[in-house]
């Protein structure tokens, strides 16, 4: 039975059901067909659950199942549940990169939100893209929202060791090119990286944004470290559906709880977690939608003071189920302490200090204590220089420390298949103390700015044992990467930026304890290549692509488009018959 206790304010959905005419008529009637009773047209919080479950999303497998125990939750709390699916974004599965579709993504949850008669939603999210779209798109909208997230797999075994998705592909990989493994070795280890349904089991994308989706406010505690498979986390799912009929009731909104502070205290954990470099470009993107100032700047002068606490692949040693089994995000909320902002609210009820006092480290060795930490650095360092007038950034915990002072040579590749094509040419001229430039795979360039920074290294560098080098462009890496990799270079080259005059031999110099990178060449001569140079490649002409090309911002803005920067609210005037 519904709760005693009314809303704030008249439901939503009471506009399309509660209605004693025609349209009320058509609205209900139609829904009565799957088999519902009349009573739950009377006065419930209608609760939309917005499911991007997809076998062309094997992260996102087990939603299917969440969905059902949300929906338990939701009808034991007296709301009415109603399902809907939304576009879903397998990384590993769609090209030329899921990130091409995060923002078609938040149009579909934005516009499925607000179209349909519903008072608040539960996002079920996972892969990579598919929380940063589903957050962008509820923030649009700002009804009372809550997010369970898929849960990292099961850590990933071979031959008697533990495995981490992303991160040991890249090292595997590296070794059969340097001749350290065989190719059957490598296959061999293919089934036992993914061994259940979920995210990546390393801190890639997916379990950062998890983590930061609880640092936010926008979960329940352990929503980001709870296994796919185990079993609790289809009770979070079950209590996610009672607290949401709870925000609904209490008219709370995402817009009350995704504050500046609540920025602040997700860009904090996620130095101490050691996060991906992509869940910068994520944040930005949700701020705009927010209307909450949040600059590139800001991650870094923000984490300058937090050491990498945290142990994990691709930035240490252990994997999200030990993380969970150590005590996930809470514990590393008490960590932190009081250098979060303990008042901000969360969707729990408690505010996010509460939730820090009630953590605890169970392995201290997963999680450190602060006066040991993993690496001293963590964070996002924010470059500035002639070569990023807009900004680009480094992950310094993944890079190697003797790179983070660096002067080299370019060695420049004009697009991704030029680089695939003479990387590995033994005529390469290039050493162990070259920078490797990679242009045209910015939003625009690619287009949908893929995870290529990581670039491979040159198998006869391999071969002699070098293990890293700098590497620059205006791409994306996985948040399973590792090197001294310094992305999203603003403006991208193909917007113009300076990246895109770059050539070979020319200087380069980085130096990220002071910040900047800079191609050591005169403004004249600049000036002189920025004249020469001809217009870039033509827009896509038709489709999603060619709207992509035409309005999406560069990274340093988060790469949404400029027309959905902002909301619209959920108010719909105009009925449909």
């Amino acid at each position: 039975m519904p709760a005693d206790r009314g809303p704030k304010r008249p439901l939503r959905s009471a506009q399309t059901y509660g209605k004693a005419d025609r349209d009320g008529f058509i609205h209900r009637s139609w829904m009565k067909s799957q088999g519902l009773p009349d009573d739950v047209f009377d006065g419930r919080p209608v609760i939309g659950i917005c499911n991007t479950w997809s076998e062309l999303t094997p992260c996102n497998a087990g939603l299917r199942d969440l969905a059902e125990h949300v929906k338990r939750g939701v009808w034991e709390a007296g709301g009415l549940p109603l399902e809907f699916p939304v576009t879903s974004l397998g990384e590993t599965q769609m090209r030329p990169t899921a990130m091409l579709f995060r923002n078609l993504v938040s149009m579909d949850v934005e516009e499925s939100i607000r179209g349909n008669p519903i008072d608040g939603v539960v996002l079920l999210g996972g892969c990579d893209k598919t929380t940063p779209a589903q957050l962008m798109g509820a923030a649009s909208v700002d009804l009372p929202t809550m997010v369970v997230s898929s849960g990292p797999m099961l850590n990933g075994k071979f031959r008697g060791r533990d495995i981490g998705s992303g991160t040991d592909v890249w090292k595997f990989s590296e070794a059969v090119r340097a001749g350290e493994m065989s190719l059957k070795d490598f296959m061999s280890a293919e089934t036992g990286m993914s061994r259940s349904a979920g995210v990546c089991m390393t801190m890639g994308t997916a379990s950062s944004m998890a983590s930061l989706v609880e640092a936010l406010g926008m979960s329940l505690p352990a929503n980001a470290s709870l296994p796919a498979v185990d079993a609790r986390r289809r009770t979070l799912a079950h209590e996610t559906g009672r607290r949401i009929v709870a925000l609904v009731r209490d008219d709370v909104r995402m817009s009350q709880i995704v504050t500046r502070a609540a920025f602040e205290n997700a860009i904090r954990v996620h130095a101490a977690i050691g996060g991906s470099t992509n869940a910068v470009i994520h944040l930005l993107a949700l701020a705009g939608r927010l209307g909450v100032p949040l600059s590139l700047a800001d991650f870094d002068h923000l984490s300058r003071d937090v050491p990498l606490l945290v142990d994990l692949q691709p930035s240490g040693r252990y994997l999200m189920e030990d993380f969970h089994y150590a005590g996930g995000v809470p514990a590393v909320l008490k960590r932190l302490g009081e250098r979060l902002h303990r008042d901000a609210l969360t969707v729990s009820g408690r505010t996010l200090g509460a939730v820090a006092d009630e953590g605890e480290v169970y392995n201290d060795e997963v999680i450190r204590p602060w006066d040991r930490p993993v690496s001293p650095s963590s964070g996002t360092w924010v470059l500035s220089g002639n070569l990023c007038p807009q900004g680009a950034i480094l992950k310094p915990n993944a890079a190697s420390p003797d790179l983070l002072q660096h002067r080299g040579r370019a060695v420049v590749f004009e697009t991704i298949e030029d680089f695939k094509a003479r990387i590995d040419a033994a005529e390469l001229e290039v050493d162990e103390t070259s920078i490797l430039v990679l242009k045209g795979c910015g939003p625009r360039g690619y287009p949908g700015m893929p995870e290529v920074g990581n670039m491979p290294l040159p198998a006869k560098l391999l071969a002699r044992g070098v293990k890293d080098m700098v590497r620059i462009s205006d791409a994306r890496m996985s948040g399973t990467a590792f090197g001294t990799v310094i992305l999203h270079v603003a403006p991208e080259a193909e917007a113009g930026g300076p990246l895109a005059i770059v050539q070979t031999g020319d200087e380069i110099e980085f130096d990220g304890p002071g910040r900047t990178l800079n191609l050591l060449v005169s403004d004249a001569e600049i000036a002189r290549r920025q004249a020469l140079r001809g217009p870039g490649e033509a827009a896509p002409a038709r489709g999603y692509a060619g709207l992509y090309v035409r309005h999406v911002l560069q990274a340093d803005a988060g790469c949404d488009f400029d027309f959905l920067v902002g909301g619209s609210g959920d108010v719909v005037r105009r009925e449909s018959h």
